[in-house]
């Protein structure tokens, strides 16, 4: 049995990695501030044996040394995420974003304890990168950003230096620190408060609203499914091969943003419309979207053999059956 310390446990992913390490037996601590995860999402497993349950700011919560300390596996999954929390608070998520994360390196490095940790980056690093050869991301591109052009990239900057930071610590302190780049994570849970479009989409089409595609609709995407996230995560946690390594994580299948808006339209037998908003409309500033967004998956395969077993359509009938359910019981 180990000890599974997950920041951010209140969150989107953080809740589901809380659930499923709990199912596999093992005593899991979480914190959370709630600024953007819910009590609701781990309210099931809060009085479980082997669950506690920390709410407090990671850059100043007294008991992250004793949890750090306690931990044999740490996911670092706290941050501040999504488009409209990042462009209207671009302050803020460069600031949360790095100290978080460089309070955690440090906590570690004190302990003298080989525990491991996996620090989740984000394909948004790859923002301004052209899109390569055969259209995937490869982790060896070249990171760029524009000078003078900062507001949008804050989230994706914050999550270069956490990557810069943690491999420092690697070099320098010695810790076991393994990073995934994202890529599109859905699911169960996950809000469209912030600016994740799939939620967002859904709960448009079940209320009979316009479906509000930002741009053309044709920038594409590859959607993960959160489930196959957590099993991935772990399988690079607990490969010690990965210390000090970057894998993309996420799927192969490739979808465009007014595809989606149809598909999720067949799946809900919505009559809702379509509505275009341009970029500067959405999100007040002169937004750049990417026209393709799907990993390179070929690092990552050689290491654990991993392959994702949700589909897509799989992963709105989830999502959807979810929603349907709770509007049914409210």
């Amino acid at each position: 049995m180990k000890n599974i310390l997950v920041n951010g446990g209140a969150g989107f992913i953080g809740s589901h990695l809380v659930k499923y390490h709990l199912d596999k037996g093992s005593s899991v601590w979480a914190i959370d501030n709630l600024s953007s995860g819910s009590l609701s999402n781990i309210e099931p497993v809060l009085s479980h044996k082997n669950m506690r349950f920390t709410q407090g700011d990671l850059c100043s919560c007294p008991e992250l040394q004793e949890a750090v300390e306690w931990s044999d596996r740490i996911y670092h999954m706290a941050a501040v995420v999504g488009q409209y929390n990042v462009v209207t608070y671009p302050v803020e998520t460069l600031s949360t974003n790095i100290t978080t994360c460089e309070r955690v390196l440090a906590l570690m490095a004190q302990t003298k304890k080989k525990t491991r940790l996996l620090l989740p980056s984000s394909s948004g690093v790859y923002l301004h990168s052209p899109i390569p050869q055969g259209g995937a991301n490869i982790e060896e591109e070249m990171l760029s950003l524009p000078s003078g052009h900062f507001i949008q990239e804050s989230y994706c900057l914050s999550k270069i230096v956490n990557e810069v930071m943690s491999l420092s610590y690697v070099h320098e302190k010695k810790i076991h620190c393994t990073i995934a780049r994202l890529f599109n994570t859905i699911g169960v849970h996950q809000t469209g408060r912030y600016g994740m479009v799939v939620p967002r989409l859904i709960d448009q089409a079940l209320k009979g609203e316009p479906l509000t595609i930002y741009g053309t609709g044709l920038q594409t995407r590859s959607f993960f499914n959160v489930h196959d996230t957590v099993v991935g995560l772990e399988l690079l946690l607990e490969n010690p091969e990965s210390i000090g390594q970057i894998y993309n994580l996420g799927s192969e299948e490739e979808c465009s943003i007014l595809d989606l808006a149809h598909r999720i339209l067949k799946k809900t037998n919505s009559s809702s419309k379509i509505q275009y908003v341009p970029y500067k409309e959405a999100y007040g500033i002169d937004f750049i979207d990417v026209e393709k967004r799907r990993p390179d998956l070929k690092k990552m395969r050689a290491l654990t053999g991993f392959n994702a077993s949700w589909t897509l359509d799989q992963t709105l009938d989830e999502i959807i059956a979810s929603k349907r359910d709770k509007r049914e019981s409210a």
